[in-house]
């Protein structure tokens, strides 16, 4: 019985992460409530947004995107962003590391009325993959950035991994 109940349990974590692409990861996590924006159409110097960090602040502190505001995902608390952002139709792009919690917290977003919601599609992974510069605690560029876990840091290709 103990090994079938193992077999099982291999059985479902292979199914669970064995995505092949992002794409397949994200299809599996979102449900596209809020719309996705590329590294690279947020890149262009004409995409202009308030960024906002859905990952912990110690990820946030080993790695971010220039001017992102850390909001947090475990203990996010709308009224931060309530504060701070009172134009609820301002171009707002949130993202994390993959882009998973940060749809969550886009969701959150635009139930408190926010109009111009987006999640970076890939997030700061993908930004990184695609040779976009990061900034450490310190504001200066940095090539560490924090993969949440051993488990998402397959799909960081570019920069040095961090986990702590």
């Amino acid at each position: 019985m103990k090994r079938i109940f193992t077999s099982f349990l291999v059985l479902i974590s292979m199914l669970v992460f064995s995505q092949e692409s992002l794409p397949e990861l994200l299809q599996q996590y979102n449900d596209k409530g809020v719309p996705y924006i590329s590294a690279q159409e947020l890149a262009m110097p004409k995409t202009e947004a308030i960024l906002l960090d859905a990952r912990e602040p110690k990820e946030y502190e080993v790695s971010h995107l220039k001017d992102a505001i850390c909001v947090g995902y475990d203990f996010f608390d709308l009224k931060t962003v309530t504060d701070k952002i009172k134009d609820k139709d301002q171009p707002i792009v949130v993202y994390c590391s993959l882009g998973i919690r940060s749809e969550t917290i886009g969701e959150k977003l635009k139930g408190a009325g926010y109009t111009n919601v987006k999640n970076l599609y890939g997030g700061i992974f993908e930004w990184k993959n695609n040779d976009f510069e990061v900034y450490n605690a310190k504001n200066m560029p940095t090539d560490s950035i924090h993969t949440f876990s051993d488990e998402w840091s397959k799909w960081l290709k570019k920069g040095i991994k961090v986990s702590n």
